[in-house]
């Protein structure tokens, strides 16, 4: 029932992609929490078609609005559209931190990931040469048993033929003599 070891938390944290295990995100000013990822997720909605269409027709009604209901006297911000104008400002004011947030966060996360990569491929070379050294120790073993096999099959050789020539000479000197 132990915690996991250390060693093993950015292994699964890999496995799993850092959204899965928050405890691996980068730690920064805003690191994990709440404000941090209300940032990014509205960095990311600055960037989408729907934000893009919403605004224009949010900027095209204010226009319309301001330009036709002059005469009724129902217009808020007429030509030159100052407060429209003020409203960009303060919008750019507030997106440009929060896009430079969500970038600064998800460098960080690229980082912590392309390190869990290297740590991987780093493990696999060692395994890799791990293998390696053990399959060249076992080429040399191999290499050394089939020399000391040829050996003995050599003098193997060498004392058949010696036992050979000592059956001929047996053989031939207890023959009987014609």
């Amino acid at each position: 029932m132990g915690e996991p070891a250390a060693d093993d938390a950015p292994k699964a944290a890999h496995a799993r992609g850092l959204r899965g295990h928050p405890a691996l995100l980068p730690h920064g000013a805003f690191g994990n929490d709440a404000f941090g990822r209300i940032a990014e997720s509205a960095a990311r909605f600055f960037g989408t078609p729907q934000y893009i269409v919403g605004q224009t027709v949010a900027v095209g009604l204010w226009v319309v609005l301001n330009s036709t209901q002059l005469h009724l006297g129902f217009a808020w911000d007429v030509y030159p559209f100052i407060a429209l104008n003020l409203l960009f400002s303060l919008q750019a004011a507030y997106a440009a931190p929060l896009i430079l947030l969500a970038q600064t966060r998800q460098a960080d996360r690229d980082k912590l990931h392309a390190d869990l990569v290297e740590e991987a491929h780093s493990r696999l070379e060692n395994e890799m040469k791990r293998e390696t050294d053990m399959l060249v120790e076992l080429l040399n073993s191999n290499t050394q048993l089939t020399q000391e096999d040829r050996d003995l099959t050599a003098e193997v050789a060498k004392l058949t033929r010696q036992i050979h020539a000592l059956l001929e000479r047996h053989e031939s000197g207890s023959q009987p003599s014609s």
